[in-house]
């Protein structure tokens, strides 16, 4: 869907300016910028922007229009300057996932959009400062040049033009020409449920967006950036001759699949193919040989190939087959148990919604555990759930094309799903894949059961879930000092004895090369005013290097452009709540994993220290709900009295100590109230 240029002049006396999509920021266009961001932000919106005759909860909008070089349709850019004062608000969550949370809130913050395709010819919604779902880019900067990328939505997010990788080109240049100095991004890329940063982590030692140069910043659940890179090392370093040996040892049939498979591509390849890294990286850039061509995998938001049609006559091995194949340490009539219990679930399922809606791996895992206790056998069964036949029901597991996860369906044995029963044990292991057919498929094997599922291997499963953990990256600008340019340029930090050292921020000022410290101290003055709530009524005092200088003398030759200055002043407003990003509340966050801080995964407060803890560690799934009351275990053992004290008998009942001595008898309720 194209935007109207006649739409969009209709109600404007004069013609728009409109950008080439490819070229649009790129130097000189639309503006050539000198100053810090704060400045260019608003240059940019003179000379590129039309303000529109409408707002978004009062906050006044700016539209740019790009013609894409390709399909030329016109791709609308609005820009939202957004109050902070205003605003519901006003803190900002990304700062403290990213340990920014020490940082001055910003009086102003900048909304980059552009939105669905079908939202073009439309105006923005009240909810389009929130809703990521309606955008096919959304990025933030605040007025001191730090950011964040919040959203990209390209082919595969619902956009019949743009690609991931054009939208990421494209918010790239923009940071770059307006002078942002850091942009961070919580990395949730996908393809075909492969989540990237654990794919090209592994092939490329980057996450996705390392190709714009977004560096590791920060680990969730105490992930450190030496214990990622490890990670991704101890992964990418994997020996495939010794993945070929591992995989011997269990499962027959994919060790012959993934064998099959690294022989095939190393035939292809010119070059020697030794570690999992390499197969991988390969891999990535080959063409599929499939009839209908695939864009690289490489796209965060590309496009998905067309669902495989089902042959007519389909063919199926029994699971009472395979499992005489399998190295499992469970019986074979557990096995089949457990899967009975998997169809049974998968029938009632079936049976309740109408047509052939499938049930995510956790839904059919919580189902089954109603029955099986025993989670590793459950986990191993569905692990080898796929296009087999258990009694009379065929079990398959595909990507659900709308959610992008990875449903399991049943259908009943007919003409159209025929077993493969050939006489033999090795005739049984024998499947109708073949590796190169589709590029994409192949990656996928790989990483589900290389990457995800290891053999009989909890180091290996603990590295990739630290990489997993690894979501938090940015991409960081120096300060420039271009050549030809009559200017000084400074950092200046705001000191005062009402701050932690975690606050110190410091922001640019430019001052000719004429100017004095008094004229310095008026420059951070009005740089600080303008960017900062609490310095609205700031009154520079002093420059902690320039303290025995006077304020009629020349800086140049005195001090060298680009330092970093301390800046002191009086008539900050140390009231007002508008402080720092992580808002007025002083968590305390003291988990297992070693986190200290709020790095932005679902916590729980103990009830008892008010400590912060990961719901993860505590035991408590994702899809789990949090209790009520609840009590970390370093409170539950010291409120806990010793079992068997001289002078001190106790009774065991649900679990808890009753003690039948009154002094205990405080601990002991306080206990029942908790549980």
């Amino acid at each position: 869907m194209s935007f109207s240029l006649n739409k969009a002049c209709k109600k404007r006396k004069r013609c728009p300016k409109i950008f080439r999509f490819h070229s649009f920021a790129d130097p000189g266009c639309p503006i050539t910028p000198s100053g810090p961001f704060r400045d260019n932000v608003r240059f940019f919106l003179q000379e590129a922007g039309e303000l529109e005759d409408y707002k978004v909860f009062g906050n006044p909008i700016w539209r740019t229009l790009l013609i894409h070089d390709k399909t030329k349709p016109m791709v609308p850019l609005y820009t939202i300057e957004e109050d902070v004062n205003q605003s519901s608000h006003p803190f900002c969550d990304r700062c403290r996932s990213l340990g920014w949370g020490g940082h001055f809130v910003t009086k102003r913050r900048y909304h980059f959009i552009i939105p669905m395709d079908n939202w073009w010819h439309k105006s923005l919604s009240e909810g389009a400062l929130d809703s990521q779902n309606h955008h096919l880019l959304h990025g933030v900067i605040h007025c001191n040049g730090y950011g964040h990328l919040l959203c990209i939505n390209g082919v595969e997010g619902g956009s019949k033009v743009l690609s991931g990788r054009e939208i990421v080109d494209l918010w790239d240049r923009i940071c770059i020409n307006l002078r942002a100095r850091k942009i961070g991004v919580e990395d949730a890329s996908y393809k075909r449920s492969m989540d990237l940063r654990l794919l090209h982590g592994v092939a490329y030692g980057h996450s996705w967006f390392g190709r714009w140069g977004y560096r590791f910043c920060r680990g969730s659940f105490g992930v450190t950036e030496q214990k990622y890179y490890e990670a991704i090392e101890a992964l990418a370093t994997l020996e495939l001759e010794k993945i070929v040996k591992d995989f011997s040892k269990t499962n027959c049939l994919l060790h012959k699949e993934i064998k099959q498979m690294i022989r095939y591509y190393r035939d292809m390849s010119e070059a020697q193919i030794i570690t999992i890294r390499d197969l991988l990286r390969f891999m990535l850039t080959v063409r599929s040989r499939s009839r209908a061509p695939v864009s690289k995998i490489t796209d965060i938001s590309s496009a998905a190939a067309p669902p495989m049609k089902e042959k007519s006559a389909a063919r199926y091995k029994k699971f009472s087959c395979a499992v005489t194949c399998m190295d499992s340490r469970w019986p074979t009539r557990r096995l089949e148990f457990a899967a009975q219990v998997i169809v049974d679930a998968l029938k009632e399922n079936k049976a309740a919604k109408s047509g052939s809606c499938g049930m995510t791996r956790q839904e059919v895992r919580d189902a089954a555990r109603l029955h099986i206790g025993d989670t590793g056998l459950l986990d191993y069964v569905l692990k080898s759930l796929n296009n087999v036949i258990v009694g009379n029901f065929v079990v398959r597991r595909k990507v659900n094309p709308s959610t992008h996860i990875l449903e399991y369906t049943i259908h009943e044995l007919g003409n159209e799903f025929k077993a493969l029963e050939p006489p033999g044990v090795m005739a049984v292991v024998e499947s109708s894949w073949v590796p190169g057919n589709d590029v994409y498929n192949d990656v996928f094997y790989l990483y589900k059961n290389v990457l995800l599922g290891y053999p009989d291997s909890e180091p290996m499963d603990l590295v990739a879930q630290t990489i997993l953990d690894s979501r938090h990256f940015v991409k960081e600008w120096a300060l420039r000092d271009e050549m030809g340019q009559h200017v000084l340029k400074f950092i200046c930090h705001l000191k005062g004895n009402f701050m932690d050292t975690k606050s110190e921020l410091g922001e640019i000022v430019m001052v000719p090369l004429h100017a004095t410290v008094g004229d310095l101290k008026l420059a951070a003055e009005a740089a600080l005013r303008d960017t900062y709530c609490i310095a609205e009524g700031l009154i520079v005092t002093e420059i902690a290097e320039l303290m025995d200088v006077g304020d009629e003398e020349v800086l140049f030759g005195l001090i060298q452009s680009g330092m970093e200055l301390s800046v002191r002043g009086i008539a900050i407003d140390l009231c007002t709540p508008l402080k720092y990003q992580r808002g007025a509340g002083n968590w305390k966050v003291r988990c297992e994993c070693g986190a200290c801080d709020d790095d932005g995964e679902r916590m729980v407060a103990c009830d008892i220290c008010e400590v912060w803890q990961h719901t993860r560690c505590c035991g408590i799934h994702d899809s789990e709900t949090v209790p009520p009351l609840f009590m970390c275990s370093s409170c539950c053992d010291s409120l806990v009295p010793p079992r068997i004290e001289s002078g001190f008998s106790v009774d065991c009942v649900d679990d808890f100590l009753i003690p039948t001595e009154p002094t205990h008898l405080l601990e002991y309720e306080l206990i029942l109230q908790l549980k």
